[in-house]
């Protein structure tokens, strides 16, 4: 059996935080605020494995009250969902990641995000898509003052 699941983050930008999206530092004078690391990638990620396995919402496994995740690098959290697929007899097929962020561009960086995710998802590379859009001025993301991501993963069990 094949399932989907579809997720989604969005982070508000301030000055003096680092941007780190599917765990690579990208140059930037701005970066979300949040609990953890930020990075919106890997939110969203883990929710759409989460949502393809039925287990939740991000919430109910990773509060933000919770101490333990303050300031974590995101990548933990992919990796133990990944866990969790596989404890439910489930295994990533692939994913399709969009981004939304008005600057810095992403390209330069597409390649290490497919392959850092890769490796956290234990798929390869060709199994990860990552495109990054702007908001042509529209919104919060094309005002610059967030970043957002949409994530859809296709999930085999048994």
């Amino acid at each position: 059996m094949q399932r989907i699941g579809q997720g989604y983050d969005i982070h508000r930008l301030a000055e003096g935080r680092g941007l780190r999206l599917a765990c690579v530092d990208i140059p930037s004078t701005r970066g979300p605020l949040a609990h953890s690391d930020g990075d919106a990638v890997c939110h969203a990620l883990r929710d759409a494995m989460l949502g393809a396995a039925a287990l939740g919402g991000m919430g109910r496994h990773f509060p933000s009250e919770d101490a333990r995740w303050r300031d974590i690098d995101s990548g933990e959290f992919v990796k133990q969902v990944v866990s969790m697929l596989a404890g439910a007899g489930g295994k990533v097929v692939n994913v399709d990641i969009t981004i939304g962020l008005e600057s810095p561009r992403l390209s330069p960086f597409i390649a290490d995000m497919r392959r850092n995710l890769a490796g956290l998802l234990g798929c390869e590379p060709e199994a990860v898509s990552v495109k990054a859009k702007s908001a042509d001025g529209l919104g919060p993301v094309g005002e610059g003052d967030a970043v957002e991501t949409r994530a859809v993963v296709l999930v085999s069990f048994g």
